[in-house]
């Protein structure tokens, strides 16, 4: 029988479980070698079920999407545990399998029973985006894949430590299987870090409130979580939205892919159904369903940000992902480009939603991280990997403006800075500004994209990009315009040059001196052009933000009579 447990210690405890994931995102950050973990923060912590691995608490720094992925990830060990028997306290399972865990390869798991006065209590995990696993391209975003095996090592579930003894055989084979062994072992060495940190503060949570009454708030913060989504689902009307949006093309026939979604709602339940979403593909635009699921998850987060993060929210949820679609695609289907597929996820699903809530949804971000790569050999012959992801605007929205420059909307990471990487590897930026009149129009226009152009400084080097959005803009909503779209361009001795399918490419050879140039997209605008206020228009050309003539055809002449 579950204990009653009043609201103020619910409220304590809730607070301190939170405090643990957060602590152990914290103790990462700060550990971690390589700057996608340091700086972007492309990680994550929490605690899961002892039965179901359902996501019980999720720290606030990590990524979205790995709150719905990691219970899938923790299921995996609870199954591999079972089929071994023999799980112990000091027990730690590793792996990167993505059809197993979901997202792609270079995220590196890592799970640990919790053990208290001898009975499972619950998991903790850490998930962290390590720089290099192996594969054909450094860095692991291979547009060109067609299985998962040219994209990285793939690891399957193993113990990495046994009964609190570290297998340094598994770490052998991991370093191994890296260009950067110093930073996966440092990255390594943060994560374990982190999850003897969240032992530690168990111990002390549980010694203090006793593990029943601890059980008992886990259990209803769940429960709380399902009926504040039933709540929500209530007051919106009833009824069945459809949207779809496309990808460029996977990389390797450049073809656009179509994704779909059907959002319906009933009393307080929803239906996400996304039938009639392109067949699994060759290239690594695919994604496997726990990504899927965990994606659908992420939007749902978004059009209501004051549920809390469990899986509680979802007990109301239905999704449907079609068997031997691009979002349902078995092993060894190639899902390196995870992040592009389930943005335009998102998108749709943000469509679909406009219609029934249009005062809870944006209008399209710019929906691409532009996963480039640019790697080479110092004077000294130690390789380098900068691998990196870029940023653009988000949608305006029935309130504002879009955020200029921000990171995409699956994530709460952080653009590494500029200084940051010139100080790691041999590149030099150029540019790092404001795209001007990549927003989308509006009553309250989309933010603005971004340029960037950076420049190789050793000898040779050579970049491959993963990115999206050069042929399909991103959106307006009620009546909003589109975004500028993508556009990467590379140097070489005859000029500058465009990849043939647009947004993805790789074997970019540059020498000294020559440059990478990335024009990122706008987000989509929100509302009629036509009801913008003229002295918003007014600022944006004294900001720099639109050119006189773009403002002026998209707008009319009226912002030029005031006076700032």
């Amino acid at each position: 029988m579950t204990q009653d447990i009043d609201p103020i210690t619910l409220a304590v405890l809730a607070g301190r479980m939170e405090q643990i994931a957060d602590e152990m995102d914290a103790t990462l950050f700060r550990a971690a070698f390589n700057p996608i973990i340091a700086e972007a923060h492309d990680a994550s912590h929490g605690l899961y079920h002892a039965v179901s691995g359902d996501t019980l608490v999720q720290g606030k720094s990590g990524l979205p999407i790995f709150v719905g992925v990691m219970s899938f990830a923790v299921k995996a060990v609870i199954d591999k545990a079972a089929e071994n028997g023999d799980l112990e306290d000091g027990d730690i399972y590793i792996f990167n399998d993505a059809h197993l865990g979901g997202t792609h390869l270079s995220d590196m798991r890592l799970v640990r029973p919790y053990f208290h006065d001898g009975k499972l209590f619950c998991y903790l995990a850490s998930v962290g985006h390590w720089h290099d696993v192996g594969g054909a391209v450094p860095g692991n975003y291979n547009p060109a894949a067609t299985d998962a095996f040219q994209e990285a090592f793939v690891l399957p579930p193993v113990r990495l430590a046994k009964a609190g003894t570290i297998q340094t055989d598994i770490i052998d084979i991991l370093m191994r299987n890296t260009r950067l062994p110093q930073s996966a072992q440092g990255d390594l060495n943060g994560q374990l870090g982190a999850l003897d940190l969240g032992v530690k503060r168990l111990d002390e949570l549980l010694a203090e409130y006793g593990a029943d009454t601890v059980r008992a708030a886990l259990d209803a913060l769940g429960d709380r979580a399902e009926v504040l989504m039933r709540s929500e689902l209530t007051d919106l009307p009833d009824g069945r939205w459809e949207a779809e949006d496309f990808l460029d093309n996977d990389g390797i026939t450049d073809v656009p892919l179509k994704i779909k979604a059907a959002l319906e709602i009933s009393g307080d339940t929803m239906t996400l159904d996304f039938a009639g979403t392109a067949d699994r593909c060759a290239g690594p635009v695919n994604i496997a369903l726990p990504t899927a699921v965990a994606t659908a998850y992420v939007a749902i987060k978004h059009i209501f940000p004051s549920l809390p993060a469990n899986a509680g929210v979802m007990r109301p949820i239905d999704v449907i992902i079609p068997d031997g679609s691009l979002l349902s695609a078995p092993f060894p289907a190639p899902v390196g480009g995870y992040t592009e597929t389930i943005l335009r996820m998102i998108d749709v699903i943000f469509a679909a939603a406009s219609n029934a809530a249009p005062d809870r949804v944006v209008a399209n971000a710019y929906g691409t991280i532009n996963a480039l790569s640019i790697s080479g050999k110092r004077a000294n012959g130690q390789p380098w990997v900068m691998f990196s992801f870029y940023g653009g605007g988000h949608g305006g929205s029935i309130e504002t403006d879009g955020l200029n420059h921000g990171n995409a909307p699956i994530s709460t990471a952080t653009i590494p800075p500029m200084e940051i990487l010139e100080a790691a590897y041999p590149v030099m930026f150029k540019q790092w500004a404001l795209r001007p009149d990549s927003a989308g129009a509006g009553t309250h226009r989309g933010g603005m994209g971004a340029t960037y152009e950076i420049e190789v400084l050793e000898e040779s080097a050579t970049a491959f990009l993963f990115g999206e959005r050069g042929r399909f803009a991103p959106k307006g909503a009620a009546g909003g315009g589109d975004a500028a779209m993508n556009v990467f361009a590379y140097e070489q001795d005859d000029g500058w040059h465009n990849p043939p399918m647009t947004s993805k490419m790789v074997g970019i050879k540059l020498q000294r001196g020559q440059s990478v140039r990335l024009d990122t997209p706008g987000g989509g605008g929100y509302g009629p052009a036509a009801n913008r206020a003229p002295a918003d228009v007014a600022r944006d050309v004294a900001g720099g933000l639109l050119t006189d003539t773009y403002a002026t055809e998209t707008y009319g002449p009226a912002w030029k009579e005031i006076s700032l």
